[in-house]
């Protein structure tokens, strides 16, 4: 009976050795993985390993190309030579030749113009337009009087639009140490206009900005004001001081300044793209520390990675279910082998006590 249990117990131990030997790397590997959670670009060296390679990025620096993006062809080309991806020389050659002449001061004079006149940046270039404009507050009352116009005769408006026009206008009036805001959060207010008159804004996104803007924004005030009076530069000062309440747009232009540090470390294209990915400030924050340790490459990761780029693909539960698995496999193995252990010995001892019982018995018979 004896020898059955130890021949169970080293077939127990056996198999969760076998077992503990697969599951203790995954434990171990899980837990690095939580580790990381709140590092987004630990996050993408871990994502980008299993999902870019030299044919994603041959193919995705030739798609850029094809429409003329230069930007997005320099952001790839600069990921795959920081992940040690030897890229075409030919292919590389044309890449710096488009970032050339998107360089090059006619293309520059167009883009600022495009940027300054439409408020719709799609470069560096034409952001600065954009930011122009709604430094000097123009680009901010055209925005204001056309949708406040509408706002006040009860059309479709478009709220987030005169909303940000009006805080935009606020802040550049003089009001930035009333709002704790900076440059970056006078730049930021400006992508995110320009992402939402685009269509790069995320639907949660914009739903945040929305509820936030009606906490900001005494609609009541603006609504009395009439529109026309939004036309005037001055009068649309005026009108933007009295409506937009300074005590509540802390969270807000927390958020314009994280979209702001984004546009400053990884260019306007990348702000853009993370204002698509993200659906909350929380995630912007995380797009804005990506882009402060991986700068020009930041929208090449977005556009490959998505949201992934910056939260874990697998759940806590299942990476917790990982180490709960590595443990009780490993508590199995040392279980087992502590019980045959235990039980070889008394086995050991059972045979030793046995075999002095028979020499004692063969000692009596013997004196019989």
């Amino acid at each position: 009976m004896t020898s059955h249990r130890v021949s169970f117990a080293l077939f127990a131990a056996a198999l969760f050795a076998v077992a503990a030997f697969f599951a203790g790397p995954l434990g171990m590997e899980a837990n690095r993985i939580l580790e990381s959670a709140e590092d987004p670009a630990a996050i993408t060296d871990r994502a980008l390993a299993g999902v870019f390679d030299k044919s994603v990025a041959v193919r995705e620096i030739e798609a850029a190309l094809a429409v003329n993006d230069a930007d997005l062809a320099r952001s790839y080309l600069d990921l795959a030579v920081d992940r040690g991806i030897e890229i075409p020389k030919e292919m590389a050659e044309r890449v710096n030749k488009a970032v050339e002449y998107a360089n090059s001061t006619s293309a520059h004079a167009e883009s600022f113009a495009r940027g300054l006149i439409t408020g719709e940046p799609d470069n560096m270039v034409s952001l600065a337009g954009t930011a122009l404009g709604d430094l000097f507050v123009f680009g901010d009352v055209r925005d204001a009087a056309r949708e406040g116009a509408r706002y006040v005769n009860g059309e479709n408006v478009d709220e987030l639009v005169l909303g940000l026009s009006l805080v935009g206008i606020a802040v550049t009036a003089g009001t930035y140490a009333s709002f704790g805001a900076g440059a970056p959060a006078r730049v930021g207010l400006s992508v995110v206009k320009a992402a939402r008159r685009t269509a790069k804004l995320s639907g949660r996104m914009a739903e945040w900005i929305g509820r936030s803007l009606h906490e900001v924004i005494d609609w009541s005030a603006l609504k009395r004001a009439g529109s026309a009076s939004l036309s005037e530069p001055a009068t649309a000062v005026r009108i933007a001081r009295d409506s937009v309440k300074a005590e509540k747009a802390g969270e807000l232009m927390k958020f314009a300044g994280d979209v702001g540090r984004v546009q400053t470390r990884a260019g306007a294209q990348a702000a853009l793209e993370g204002l698509r990915v993200a659906e909350s400030p929380r995630d912007m924050a995380r797009v804005a520390a990506l882009a402060e340790k991986k700068g020009s490459k930041t929208r090449a990761i977005l556009k490959t990675l998505g949201k992934g780029a910056i939260f874990l693909s697998m759940t806590t539960f299942n990476l917790a279910a990982w180490i709960l698995g590595a443990i009780v496999t490993l508590f199995g193995f040392v279980s087992s082998a502590k019980s045959c252990a235990e039980r070889m010995t008394l086995r050991h001892l059972n045979r030793r006590k046995a075999r002095e019982r028979q020499r004692y018995l063969a000692m009596v018979g013997a004196r019989a």
